[in-house]
């Protein structure tokens, strides 16, 4: 019940974050204790304000699944092997807030090719940190606005390339400028 319809259900997965929090200032596994200062998402900010200045036109979310006695990773419960046809769709210069839910007991550093985003970390919307990868907490969620300006189909995966090789990768697919298909 915890999971939108659109995630599937399988032998893929097996947890699923009760409740998932976003956890940008939290210093990363191992550091709440250290003596030192740490940096966290929450202390990031663009040095220039950025010229994109518009409200996303539409919101997505995207689960981080997996199976860990399986070993297998994924979004949205699918394996890339069983999505290939069908990519994340994106029109071109379509702006959009995606949130990603990681629902393992893993983190797992996010990449999308080809693409800067802001991060969603608080910071004044002109000044959000621009990234190309993200890393999620084990339990935790995040939220990047995208806007989808390079045409064509790009990667967007776990950094960690046995999770990637393990299923958790995915196609974005942007489209020209004249609408057609990249």
């Amino acid at each position: 019940s915890l999971l939108p319809p659109d995630v599937e259900v399988g032998p893929g997965l097996d947890m699923v974050s009760m409740n998932p929090v976003d956890r940008m200032g939290d210093p990363g596994i191992g550091l709440a204790d250290v003596p030192h200062r740490t940096l966290d998402y929450r202390k990031l900010r663009a040095l220039t304000p950025h010229q994109e200045g518009r409200t996303p036109s539409r919101r997505m979310e995207i689960h981080l699944t997996g199976n860990m006695e399986r070993y297998m990773w994924s979004f949205d419960g699918k394996k890339f092997s069983a999505v290939s046809d069908e990519p994340i769709r994106f029109a071109y210069d379509e702006r959009v807030r995606v949130k990603l839910i990681n629902d393992t007991m893993m983190a797992h550093p996010i990449h999308l090719h080809g693409h800067f985003f802001e991060l969603v970390n608080g910071a004044p919307a002109d000044r959000q940190p621009l990234k190309h990868t993200v890393i999620l907490q084990p339990g935790g969620s995040a939220q990047f606005d995208l806007t989808a300006d390079e045409p064509g189909d790009w990667a967007f995966h776990c950094h960690l390339l046995y999770h990637m090789h393990a299923g958790m990768f995915q196609i974005v697919t942007v489209a020209n400028p004249d609408g057609s298909e990249a």
